[in-house]
């Protein structure tokens, strides 16, 4: 699977600026949104250049899904694990946000490589913070548990009033995703892509990947759920993962291909519906030129009312009066 990149680059690179220019005093204050609707407020004073504020709202949570305290259960202990002591948690955070973070630069470690490493992390809030319910519950499959007062199957948000479900169980965890789309021409595309992502599972070389099913229908798994969670008109994505899947550095890995599954869905579908265009549009070019090339060399010029004469021009006398007129 193609990960798509996990930190925020507009967050890092406003990042690495103000660890670079530490020692100046500047005032920023940055707010943009950016995919699947998660919003960033970064803040700096003149007064204390070494501190930065940087606040994010996550996307509104679905019914099914379940928040503490504006946030997934487990975020807390996540970003703390995490961060360490370069980071405090305000309480309350600052308002129209889930979260607010007061990070002291002057805290970072002067080994530059681990020092960038660290500002990675820290651009990566939002799957540190969406995927944090998520890492609780493969934890605790390597050791083959079940996370204590989980109810099954448990919500997750991942978009606007969008959410994934897991079955938790101490031997597996089951992954289920309603694919839901706007555009027709998307769900249509997305339902072929997804039905051949589940066939290539079946290649030889991916005989360690979890196990993944679709189905246009509910699974078994969710049954009991409410029905606005399991309305998907591009059907049902189920993944099976076992302990052998999030085994040391294996649980990053699968954390953030779970978490991003919709992402990667979604670019592949645009870049399907691209590749389309593209093609269309180089084929109503070749069916010109043949009609061109079938029209015969000496062409009676016709009159208008007014009585001048007008040509139509081919393809190629098109672009080549259009690239003189442009330089001319």
């Amino acid at each position: 699977m193609i990960l798509l990149q996990s930190p925020s680059r507009f967050l890092l690179q406003t990042l690495l600026n103000r660890v670079q220019n530490l020692e100046k005093g500047v005032e920023l204050d940055y707010q943009w949104v950016e995919f699947d609707d998660v919003r960033y407020h970064v803040q700096v004073s003149m007064k204390y250049p070494q501190f930065l504020l940087l606040s994010v709202s996550l996307p509104t949570p679905a019914q099914e899904a379940v928040f503490s305290g504006g946030l997934p259960f487990g975020a807390i202990e996540a970003i703390k694990a995490s961060y360490g002591v370069l980071v405090q948690i305000l309480d309350p955070p600052k308002d129209g946000f889930n979260l607010t973070l007061k990070l002291n630069l002057s805290k970072l470690p002067p080994d530059e490589e681990y020092k960038h490493a660290l500002l990675v992390k820290i651009a990566s809030v939002r799957e540190v913070v969406l995927g944090a319910p998520l890492r609780v519950v493969l934890k605790h499959l390597a050791s083959r548990t079940v996370a204590p007062d989980i109810n099954r199957p448990f919500a997750l948000v991942h978009r606007p009033k969008e959410s994934f479900f897991l079955v938790p169980q101490a031997e597996k965890v089951t992954v289920v995703f309603p694919m839901r789309f706007k555009d027709s021409i998307d769900t249509v595309l997305a339902t072929s892509f997804l039905q051949e992502f589940v066939e290539a599972r079946r290649t030889a070389g991916l005989n360690n990947a979890p196990p993944c099913l679709w189905s246009p229908s509910p699974p078994l798994e969710l049954r009991g759920t409410a029905g606005e969670a399991l309305s998907a008109n591009a059907g049902f994505v189920t993944f099976v993962i076992f302990p052998r899947h999030v085994e040391g550095k294996k649980l990053d890995r699968t954390v953030w291909s779970l978490s991003t599954f919709r992402a990667y869905v979604s670019y592949h579908v645009k870049c399907s519906e691209g590749f389309m265009h593209t093609r269309m549009r180089r084929r109503v070019e070749s069916l010109i030129q043949a009609l061109d090339r079938a029209k015969p060399d000496l062409e009676k010029s016709k009159k208008t009312v007014q009585g001048r004469s007008f040509k139509r021009l081919s393809l190629k006398e098109a672009h080549t009066n259009s690239n003189s007129q442009r330089w001319s």
